[in-house]
Order: C-alpha cells, then structure tokens, then sequence
C-alpha cells in the first residue's frame, strides 16, 4: 500500500511560482510512473506532467516551459515546480504514482488570483 501526500499549495498572484510536494510512505523507485494530475472546477481531471524512474518527463502542452516534474528517490518525493502561474492554474493539484495498482494523494488547492 502507498499512501501519497501532497503540499505546498496556497494562494499566489498570476506570474509568481509554487512548489508543490508529493511525499511518499515508503521507497519511490519502484513507483513508475508518478505524476501530478490537476482539476479545476467543473472540468475533468488532468494530466499535468509525468516522470518514470528513469527521469523521462512528459508535460501537457499548456504547462510546458512553466512547470518541471522532479524526483528525489533519496527523499521519497516528487516535486512540481510551477512558475510564471496563470489564473486558469487554478485547480485542486492530486499527486499519482502507479505500483501494480494506482494511487493517488488527497490533493492540495492552488489559487492563481489578484
């Protein structure tokens, strides 16, 4: 069983940064892929940006050249760093890993607002 816990979401004005963090109850190596999903309000969960245990990464194409997927075995955690963030970033951010079955976190809110 993998539990799955995220923080470091809040409030931040358009054009400032975030770092979200997923912290795992137990080794990430073998957890493959982990990702970090978002929803917003009244539309579908998405991908946001994925990383394999090789540290391949894949990005949806509205966050490319903002967001960077990272992942720190050492630490159990995986780590999305969100710049230059945008009102329609706005959403609750689940982080997801997959190890025989799929897990997924609580999720934390982030509020890109004036």
């Amino acid at each position: 069983q993998v539990q799955l816990v995220e923080s470091g979401g809040g409030l931040v004005q358009p054009g400032g940064s975030l770092r979200l963090s997923c912290a795992a109850s137990g080794s990430i190596f073998s957890i493959n892929p982990m990702a970090w999903y978002r929803q917003a309000p009244g539309k579908q969960r998405e991908l946001v940006a994925s990383i394999d245990s090789g540290s391949y990464t894949n990005y949806a194409d509205s966050v490319k050249g903002r967001f960077t997927i990272s992942r720190d075995n050492a630490k159990n955690t995986v780590y999305l760093q969100m710049n230059s963030l945008k009102p329609e970033d706005t959403a609750v951010y689940y982080c997801y890993g997959f190890q025989g079955s799929s897990y997924w976190g609580q999720g934390t809110q982030v509020t890109v607002s004036s």
